[in-house]
């Protein structure tokens, strides 16, 4: 596995040296790429494409989960990776090979011709490329930043449109008003077709209700239209015209009712007849989505836990939306009165004090810590942030030193959560291939 690490990071490394990393918010250079390429996203199986701030993710994976447990063969692009770049990628349901990676780049690189672009887009044009080479029935596309101006925005007529909830993140390329970021998410809707919404912000649902009037396009939104909501240990969902009765989803949290919701009304909208009952409760049930309050029990760190008697949990979250929705499933999680502890790392340019917020109702211990990259914000820095929202903190110079300092407690085995971002949930994860995304 380290192996395939190695081959895909060379791979990756040469283009990322060739293109410049700068993000263009435009489509412009990546629609030339593509009718270089022969237009493969015309060439696709229907599409389903997905924006949001949080949860865009979790939704993909109920996406996928149901439609395969249905028989159905998905392509699915999503970012960032965890552990491997090939996790980006999922044609026919196996996640790209190294092989085809190397073809693509190959192709992709002659096929651009000099031309400038990013590496952002060239990936995404040499994805739909190969995502149209293979069959499939459906295609899921996760938007990678904002959604009118990304490089995956090149669909004229998606099957179904969802977007997620839409709060306060990448303020320095997006925002700063939560309107601005809105109207950026909405660009994905287009004429006619279909959009599902999740619960917003009164602001921002206005603004993606404007232009999906605008466009004609049919929306169905959740508390308006829609709605989801646990009871009595199984999770229901009342569509226009019946009312749903499924298990609960597989990723853990309260907030996974409503990622989950988002998928089955977009697969039940896009309405293909293989999308039965049978298949939304199994997929539902059946999701998997790492790093998304995810229960560590291999690998140094979830071995020491277990060896504790503890719960190791790992989650993405990484800015106050993501906060709250931790907050809540950890208020559940720690019902039980045992102490909870959050190891955290993050980027500097996250809004650190609104993400601990949430999180100081739980009384929990912080230990801030850091992970290998130039623009993570250091542990002091990020321990005075949870200072600053009312938390307790201390620092470590690593996660495995502070994991191994939450776990060195007395009294009761505490929860330990780590968080604070994908690239440091990936960081762990790589301690241990029993964890890694397949």
């Amino acid at each position: 596995m380290y192996d395939e690490i190695r081959a895909f990071d060379a791979m990756i490394a040469r283009l990322r040296e060739e293109f410049p990393s700068l993000i263009d918010l435009s489509t412009g250079r990546v629609l030339r790429l593509l009718e270089a390429m022969g237009r493969p996203q015309d060439k696709l199986p229907p599409v389903i494409h997905v924006a949001g701030t949080n949860g865009k993710g979790s939704t993909t994976a109920y996406l996928r989960a149901i439609a395969e447990a249905a028989g159905l063969k998905v392509h699915v692009l999503t970012s960032p990776h965890l552990v491997r770049f090939a996790e980006r990628i999922r044609i026919a349901g196996e996640l790209i090979g190294e092989q085809r990676l190397r073809e693509l780049i190959d192709t992709s690189i002659a096929e651009n011709d000099g031309g400038e672009i990013s590496f952002n887009e060239i990936m995404s044009a040499m994805t739909l490329k190969a995502f149209a080479q293979t069959p499939a029935d459906l295609c899921v596309i996760e938007v990678g930043l904002g959604g009118r101006f990304d490089c995956t925005n090149v669909f004229d007529a998606p099957a179904v449109c969802i977007i997620t909830p839409v709060d306060y993140d990448h303020l320095e390329m997006l925002g700063p008003e939560l309107t601005k970021i809105a109207w950026e998410k909405a660009g994905i809707i287009k004429q006619g077709r279909p959009v599902i919404v999740a619960r917003q912000i009164e602001e921002a649902f206005e603004v993606i209700e404007r232009e999906a009037e605008g466009l004609s396009a049919p929306m169905l939104a959740m508390g308006r239209d829609i709605d989801a909501w646990e009871e009595n240990g199984r999770m229901l969902i009342q569509t226009p015209d019946r009312l749903l009765d499924l298990p609960l989803p597989g990723l853990y949290g309260p907030h996974q009712v409503g990622n989950a919701a988002l998928a089955v009304m977009a697969l039940l909208t896009w309405g293909d007849p293989r999308i039965d009952e049978a298949a939304l409760a199994k997929g539902v049930a059946g999701a998997v989505w790492p790093a998304r309050f995810q229960r560590l029990t291999a690998g140094p760190l979830g071995a020491a836990a277990v060896a504790r008697g503890a719960d190791l949990w790992l989650d993405g979250a990484h800015n106050p939306h993501g906060g709250r929705a931790l907050a809540e499933t950890v208020d559940r999680l720690a019902r039980d009165g045992r102490p909870v502890t959050l190891v955290v790392a993050q980027y500097a340019r996250k809004d650190s004090v609104g993400f601990f917020e949430p999180l100081q109702r739980l009384g929990a211990r912080v230990i801030a810590t850091t992970f290998e990259s130039t623009t993570a914000l250091s542990p002091e820095d990020l321990a005075a942030a949870a200072v600053t929202a009312g938390l307790t903190a201390e620092t470590a110079p690593d996660v495995t030193t502070a994991t191994t300092m939450a776990l060195a407690v007395d009294g009761p085995a505490p929860h330990v959560i780590i968080c604070g971002g994908l690239h440091f949930a990936g960081e762990v994860l790589a301690l241990s291939p029993d964890t890694w995304p397949t």
